[in-house]
């Protein structure tokens, strides 16, 4: 069974402190901590951090937490060196779960990892949405992926993809939710290689694999997963809590 792992740093360049705000009255570390305890896919949960606020507040609600170092390129290198310090084995399949997105649904990490009981030779997953908000098509926040017919990806982009030449022409956008599954094989070698060029421009650490000439298999889920980047997402987030909790 896979572990879930949630890298989290204290610094943000939009939202500081941005792991322990408030979120309805819990740390949103505490919200992301539960939602990923409450699913079937995973074994354990851990919190993979450089900052000893963040490891007291998971401890404070009886979470388990990991020091990393302060020197981590993003949080996948931050995964890698938790699942060492967890002396996990190669074969083990370990879950990034991101930070910031409070209200994911559990369900959506069977997606996730359906992709390697169907083809032991996948090394690495991550998740897909179909946009239903015409904005996320072109806000650079929400990233967006295009994948072959077999669901390997192809390309992620702030930018819309993939994007019509023609007017009136109609297609699908999927946004990328950012979470990740990979065997610590495949894992401990992600983190040897350089950083790309299209990683450094776009900002997204997937680019790396692909770049380097790994696959990544993109997996559809119907769970939509709002992130926190901004002070009034949290706005929008408690909203879809009070909804939740009124079902």
């Amino acid at each position: 069974m896979p572990i879930a792992i949630i890298p989290s740093r204290y610094g943000s360049s939009r939202l500081q402190g941005k792991p322990l705000v408030s979120i309805a009255g819990r740390p949103m570390i505490q919200r992301v901590y539960e939602q990923a305890q409450k699913s079937v896919a995973v074994t354990d949960v851990w919190v993979a951090t450089d900052d000893l606020r963040i490891v007291a507040a998971v401890e404070a609600f009886g979470g388990n937490a990991v020091m990393t170092s302060d020197t981590c390129r993003s949080g996948t290198d931050r995964v890698a060196e938790t699942a060492n310090i967890l002396k996990l084995g190669p074969d083990d399949i370990i879950i990034n779960i991101q930070g910031d997105q409070p209200v994911f649904d559990p369900r959506s990490l069977d997606d996730l990892i359906s992709p390697f009981d169907k083809d032991p030779d996948v090394a690495m997953s991550t998740l897909a949405f179909k946009i239903q908000n015409p904005r996320e098509i072109t806000d650079p926040k929400d990233v967006k992926v295009i994948f072959d017919a077999t669901g390997n990806a192809l390309y992620f982009s702030r930018a819309q993809i993939p994007f019509p030449r023609d007017a009136g022409t109609e297609t699908d956008y999927y946004k990328h939710l950012g979470f990740y599954a990979y065997k610590k094989s495949f894992l401990d070698r992600f983190v040897t290689l350089p950083t790309g060029r299209c990683e450094a421009v776009e900002k997204l650490e997937q680019l790396r694999a692909l770049e380097h000439g790994y696959s990544i298999k993109v997996a559809v889920t119907r769970f939509d997963s709002p992130e926190i980047d901004l002070p009034e997402d949290i706005v929008r987030v408690e909203h879809l809590l009070t909804g939740i909790s009124n079902a």
